[in-house]
């Protein structure tokens, strides 16, 4: 079926059947689904109002992601499901996600060992940042990557910010003038508001185009432009001119391998897969040069890579400037709608976009090559899970647990004396840390305080915490077994999707008896697994025993553990010192005379930090908003008693 018969099959272009399948649907509560001409499964998503919801897609006015729009133009059918609540769509919606797999629900891994270049193009004066985690942020800012090589990422950044003059810290070192890097030339004076926005921009236009793989064209307008310097006896702006574009060449040597074919622009995609999990490289070849390696993973959610390399495109290519869209695009198989994707590829970049599977000559060896890389980042990648399953069988072999453990939690308190106290709730899930899954407590207990430490009545504080909503539930439902399996559920539903198989201890066996006191007043201690490792001879307790565990400090799943330990440790102390130093910060203000909570806090926030207002003057003190000669004078006089 060619392109045209398949568009004439969607609703998109048949507005009369369109505007009678939306009449159809009702305003009550529930799932909708999108379903295409072969009858395959696009999208499944819920409402409280499914007319409205559904409608959005299709109004005119409507601003969607490339993403989306591809998905529009393939609806060729819309069925619904009603239910009694919102609640409950958000249920069906996860199972109906869960068992039938909707081709638009299923998004690639977040893979955290990749890095990405940020651009906060939103700002006015926008910041550039090597990020591992592509965060929800303004639609305008943009992530460029993920790029495999983290070194030489940073040292294309080091030499950018060598050669182009760029905001250099996160905040101004002095409140009303410039630093050095302003005086050598390094930075535009930001801070002092030396360059107008618009201007900034413009810089950061010319780095995105390295990012873009579009060097040799910055390196073309660069040359441009000190001509014109040079013309008109600017040889102060061409020189600046000159050295960019000489350490734009030094990192095109640097990253580029030359490989032989035309100076056509071309994309090359290949896969290497397994049962599990598949490996997908793009490799950017731009006048005939490998300016980029981009790698990305996902489940093998099909058997059939063609489909899980256009699933990679389509996710790709809708993040991307049109611009960074080359003419051509090799990969190593037919796409199952290869003439669709080429035409949506077209009206992205605004102009033709070839999609061709080589099977001889140059192209066919680049393919080959890229494929190649595909094979070596999956035997990377199964390497490290493959030892991730080891340490969590390892670990419910030593505990006597039924199955692996999925996620496992670590408790520390950390304090000086008792001064500050605070715990930290760190989360593995599948072996690996799930930092969106940690959490900080402050302990309340005002008998825990200067001089005065309980780390076992710190650690009863806080499992009664994290527990007692639960404790509220199996009082309530009586049994816990239905909730306590919905661990991986990737919807909280309703709050009770984060039981944990395991917890661990940082201690002992006291530690140990005064959690599992707390949790049988919970009356949870039955449906808990818990142990302890305590740090002087890493020995591991579980309930019950006196004894610690018969183990070997150095199998896997005591490694597990202690990496566990080590990461509830760091994040407690990280946090004590935070605390700490916030009340030490606050001590140091609250004896200044008339002086009160918020104008402190106005302090800081001018300041930054005591130091700035002790070496303050009383005129610069007076410019803080709230403040007039007489408190500035007050503040001064309490930093200089003499």
């Amino acid at each position: 079926m060619n392109t045209e018969e398949l568009s004439n099959q969607t609703l998109i272009n048949r507005p009369t059947e369109l505007e009678d399948s939306l009449k159809s649907i009702p305003s009550e509560a529930g799932c909708y689904i999108f379903k295409d001409s072969n009858d395959r499964l696009l999208y499944v998503g819920k409402s409280k109002s499914l007319r409205n919801r559904v409608r959005s897609y299709f109004r005119n006015n409507s601003i969607h992601s490339p993403r989306i729009n591809l998905m529009i133009r393939q609806v060729n059918n819309i069925e619904f499901i009603v239910t009694d609540s919102e609640s409950e769509a958000l249920t069906l919606e996860a199972n109906l996600i869960k068992n039938q797999q909707p081709y638009f629900n299923i998004l690639l891994k977040d893979d955290k060992k990749y890095p990405y270049i940020c651009i906060t193009w939103s700002e006015e004066y926008p910041r550039i940042f090597i990020t591992r985690r592509r965060r929800q942020r303004n639609q305008i800012d943009r992530f460029y990557g993920p790029f495999v090589d983290v070194t030489l990422l940073r040292k294309t950044l080091f030499l950018i910010k060598r050669s182009f003059p760029l905001r250099q810290r996160p905040r101004p070192l002095y409140k009303d003038r410039t630093c050095l890097n302003y005086s050598i030339g390094r930075c535009p004076g930001v801070c002092q508001g030396k360059i107008s926005s618009k201007d900034y921009h413009n810089t950061l236009m010319k780095i995105a185009m390295i990012f873009q793989g579009r060097a040799s064209e910055l390196k073309s307008i660069l040359n441009s432009q000190m001509l014109i310097h040079s013309n008109n006896m600017d040889y102060e702006s061409a020189a600046i001119v000159r050295d960019q574009i000489k350490d734009l060449e030094q990192l095109l040597e640097e990253q580029k391998v030359s490989l032989p074919d035309s100076s056509i622009n071309r994309d090359v995609l290949a896969i290497a897969m397994d049962e599990r999990i598949s490996s997908i490289q793009i490799f950017q070849m731009r006048s005939g040069k490998l300016v980029g390696r981009l790698g990305f993973t996902s489940d093998s959610f099909s058997k059939d890579g063609s489909l899980i390399v256009q699933r990679v495109m389509e996710e790709h290519y809708s993040q991307v400037d049109s611009v960074e869209i080359p003419p051509e695009i090799l990969v190593q198989s037919p796409l199952p709608q290869q003439d669709f994707i080429s035409e949506w590829l077209t009206e992205l970049r605004g102009s033709k976009v070839n999609i061709i599977n080589p099977k001889r000559s140059i192209k066919a060896e680049l393919i080959h090559l890229v494929q190649r890389n595909a094979f070596l980042e999956l035997s990377r990648i199964q390497q490290g899970f493959e030892q991730q399953v080891l340490e969590l069988e390892d670990l419910a072999q030593v505990l006597e647990l039924s199955y692996p453990p999925k996620r496992i939690e670590g408790y520390d308190i950390s304090h000086v004396q008792g001064t500050d106290t605070v715990a930290s709730q760190v989360v593995f899930i599948d072996g690996l840390p799930a930092k969106h899954h940690y959490r900080k407590y402050k302990i309340r207990d005002s008998s825990i305080r200067i001089g005065h430490s309980d780390d076992y009545k710190s650690l009863s504080e806080v499992i009664e915490r994290r527990f007692r909503r639960w404790a509220r539930l199996k009082k309530s439902v009586g049994d816990l077994s239905c909730l306590s399996n919905r661990s991986s559920s990737k919807l909280d539903t309703d709050g009770f999707n984060d039981w944990p198989d395991l917890i661990m201890i940082d201690g002992g066996k006291g530690q140990l008896s005064a959690v599992m006191n707390t949790l049988k007043q919970l009356d949870l201690h039955e449906d808990l697994s818990v142990c302890s490792l305590a740090k002087k001879k890493e020995e591991l307790f579980v309930p019950g025993d006196t004894e610690p565990v018969s183990s070997d400090p150095d199998q896997l799943g005591l490694r597990l553990l202690r990496r566990l330990r080590d990461e509830a440790h760091r994040y407690a102390i990280g946090f004590h010192r935070k605390k700490r130093s916030a009340r030490m910060t606050k001590s140091s203000l609250g004896g200044i005379p008339g002086i009160g909570s918020k104008k402190i806090r106005d302090l800081l926030i001018y300041f930054q930090s005591v130091e700035a207002i002790q070496m303050a003057s009383i005129e610069e003190v007076s410019s803080v908003p709230g403040f007039g000669p007489k408190s500035a004078l007050t503040v001064w006089t309490y930093f200089h008693p003499e």
